[in-house]
Parts: structure tokens; C-alpha cells; sequence
């Protein structure tokens, strides 16, 4: 029989059921303690639909320049995803090169609110 992995994720709202906090754990974590996060996305694929179904959420005191990197490192490792699972090496590069564009426009706009 193979291996079966279980992943929890426990999500505590506020009374308008906005996340106040993100914690997750996994069975292959050595320690089993639950991890804090500001944020998360999780991707499902459903063939039947052809659909992409997610989640995601992030707590309110997770600051914008958090939200950039998050999404910049995401978008970073969905290109090696990408680049690792198809044989268009081009398209993650062109992945990856949008990512740092959105980064770098980012960093840009801080710098002019921070004049």
C-alpha cells in the first residue's frame, strides 16, 4: 500500500469571518506542530470540470509588501512548476520574467509613496 499524507489547515475568523489567523501541519513534518502563515493559496485541479478551484486567503495583518513577495515567490515557483512539468521552457522563463516585472514595478511604487 503507498504512503497516505495528510494536510491540515485551521483558519481562525473574526466575527465578520475575516482570517485572523493561518496555521497549517502536515503528517510528514517531523514535529507535527501547527506552522503559522499570513497567507495561502491552494490550487486544485478538477478534470471532470476542467477548472481550477482554489482557496485563498490571508490575514488582515499581513502587510502589502508581504502580499508582493508572497506573490512574486509564488508566481516564481509556479514557473518551475510549469518548466519542470511541460516541455515549454520558454513559457517559464516567460513566467518568470513577468514576476520580476511585477516585483520590480512594485518596489517601484513603494519607493514613490515613501517621497
Amino acid at each position: 500500500m503507498s504512503t497516505i499524507s495528510t494536510i491540515k489547515i485551521q483558519v481562525g475568523l473574526d466575527d465578520q469571518k475575516v482570517p485572523e489567523s493561518i496555521q497549517w501541519s502536515a503528517t510528514d513534518n517531523k514535529d507535527g506542530q501547527m506552522v503559522k502563515a499570513k497567507g495561502m493559496i491552494v490550487s486544485f485541479w478538477d478534470a471532470a470540470e476542467k477548472a481550477a478551484l482554489r482557496i485563498d486567503l490571508w490575514t488582515k495583518d499581513m502587510m502589502v509588501d508581504e502580499m508582493a513577495d508572497f506573490f512574486f515567490q509564488t508566481m516564481m515557483t509556479m514557473a518551475d512548476t510549469y518548466g519542470r512539468a511541460t516541455p515549454y521552457k520558454d513559457q517559464a522563463d516567460e513566467m518568470r520574467a513577468f514576476a520580476k516585472d511585477f516585483f520590480k514595478k512594485f518596489q517601484e511604487k513603494q519607493a514613490a509613496e515613501e517621497k
